[in-house]
């Protein structure tokens, strides 16, 4: 992993198109927005992240003297082209909904306001990092929703797709709501908490478990977690470890942060088990952590089952998401400006969830005042003001006769898309991990506890406002 420039990771057809709209001399500006369709691993909302990285990703956008030569090389480029591209960098807008956010299907995730041939460059980029991170993040808020408030850690580096994926995703899992993660660059980078235990492979290593475990104690006696199941869990593992720890005690070494870790077996019964034994030596405050691949659905049936678990390292099942590894995020035109003003665009399919939302928007989130839970959101054209002093009627932009009317002081609302690059500068600061970490959970404080199950969650509704719906019935209507 090295810091690199980007501007090549990118589709071939994103390069030919430019060269396309530069031989036909096509300068207008457009507006793009990214989006996506259906929520993943069964969820009722994803959680948007990755921000941060493209943000540094349209910083850096430009093509060397290497990246000039390459595509020379192809014999696919004109030199008149090539010639625009050694000069070329961002000049656009970009809005954006901030890290950490709750997001919801077929509302813009972020709107890219720019000269056709920019807007066109940055979306297969700009899909990587979004779709990845955010995919990552909704598992990990998922996977610590189950835990009921115990501590999650990733620890999937080893399993990740490849470096980036590995650490980015530790990232996004982070953000999501893991208290840290094992990955040694993400906490560098990132500035997140690293922790760890140790592996089999140290028990093995010794002439014993015992020696195992009391040499470990002795080098780490203020983070002594130590795993038992190498030999026979209740046998052997867990005795030595209350050995260990009351030679700890007998030493006048303060326990902190010590316990054992699970990584096979039973382990609803096996951590009902080593608790007993840990209480009945006076060890209450021991931890009793647990690995081996776990989920979001294996750590809420282990609670439902009173397993003694008050630790969990998830790995493989949330750094792949597994059940669901591709966020789905789409990148699709929504206008055109002619004349000095934009022109909505519509893409028409036979499958009515990917027929889009036209012109330029901005959405609006709606909020029950007196419980501070979403109600909806509500897509608007930028050119709309909605006021809470007003009645706000929402309804389903398909089932259109399922309505709800809000009365004045009964809702708030807040605009969800903020500036992030205005005429190429950029005007936002991202905040810390940490600090997104902790903006993620007030968010998820703000969806009602049934769309939060992780079964059949109820979903939360993307609306349509009423001058939005009828512009998009007309071109509707005019296209076919």
């Amino acid at each position: 992993m090295e810091q690199r420039n980007l501007t090549m990771l990118t589709d071939l057809y994103e390069l030919t198109m430019m060269q396309g709209y530069f031989c036909s001399g096509n300068q207008q500006r457009v507006i793009f927005d990214v989006f996506y369709r259906t929520n993943p691993s069964r969820s009722a909302y994803g959680i948007m992240a990755g921000l941060e990285q493209l943000i540094s990703y349209i910083k850096e956008l430009s093509f060397s003297k290497d990246d000039i030569a390459y595509l020379r090389s192809t014999g696919i480029f004109m030199e008149e082209f090539l010639k625009f591209l050694a000069d070329f960098h961002f000049t656009g807008d970009i809005y954006a909904i901030p890290e950490g956010s709750v997001i919801f299907p077929r509302e813009p995730l972020i709107k890219v306001v720019a000269p056709i041939m920019e807007a066109q460059l940055i979306e297969t980029a700009m899909l990587n990092i979004i779709n990845h991170q955010s995919l990552i993040a909704t598992k990990a808020s998922r996977v610590v929703y189950a835990a009921k408030g115990d501590g999650i850690m990733e620890f999937g580096l080893r399993r990740a797709q490849g470096p980036d994926a590995g650490t980015y995703g530790a990232r996004a899992a982070v953000i999501g709501g893991c208290i840290g993660t094992s990955n040694v660059l993400a906490g560098q980078l990132f500035d997140v908490p690293v922790k760890g235990t140790h592996a089999h492979s140290w028990i093995m290593s010794f002439p014993d478990e015992y020696t195992a475990f009391s040499t470990y104690a002795k080098l780490y006696p203020s983070a002594c977690i130590l795993l038992v199941d190498t030999y026979d869990t209740l046998k052997s593992g867990v005795p030595n470890a209350i050995r260990v720890f009351q030679e700890m005690k007998d030493a006048g070494i303060p326990l902190h942060n010590y316990g054992i870790r699970l990584d096979s077996g039973d382990l609803s019964y096996l951590s009902k088990q080593a608790r007993k034994m840990l209480d009945a030596a006076g060890f209450t405050d021991a931890v009793i952590s647990a690995s081996s691949d776990l989920d979001e659905y294996l750590i809420d049936s282990l609670k439902t089952q009173g397993a003694a678990i008050t630790s969990w390292g998830v790995g493989t099942n949330l750094i792949t998401c597994r059940d669901n590894p591709s966020f789905g995020g789409v990148y699709k035109l929504a206008a055109v400006e002619e004349n000095g003003r934009f022109v909505p665009k519509i893409k028409l399919s036979e499958n009515s969830e990917k027929i889009t939302n036209p012109g330029n928007k901005k959405i609006y989130r709606v909020y029950e005042k007196e419980s501070g839970k979403i109600k909806a959101d509500l897509i608007a054209l930028e050119e709309e003001t909605l006021s809470e002093d007003c009645d706000l009627l929402l309804f389903d932009p398909i089932e259109t006769w399922k309505k709800t009317r809000m009365k004045p002081g009964s809702y708030i609302l807040r605009l969800m898309l903020q500036p992030v690059f205005l005429q190429g500068k950029c005007v936002y600061t991202s905040p810390s991990v940490m600090e997104i970490r902790d903006y993620c959970q007030q968010e998820l404080n703000t969806l009602w506890e049934e769309s939060r199950r992780l079964i059949n969650p109820q979903e939360v509704h993307v609306d349509l406002t009423t001058k939005l719906y009828e512009l998009k019935k007309e071109l509707l209507d005019t296209m076919k």
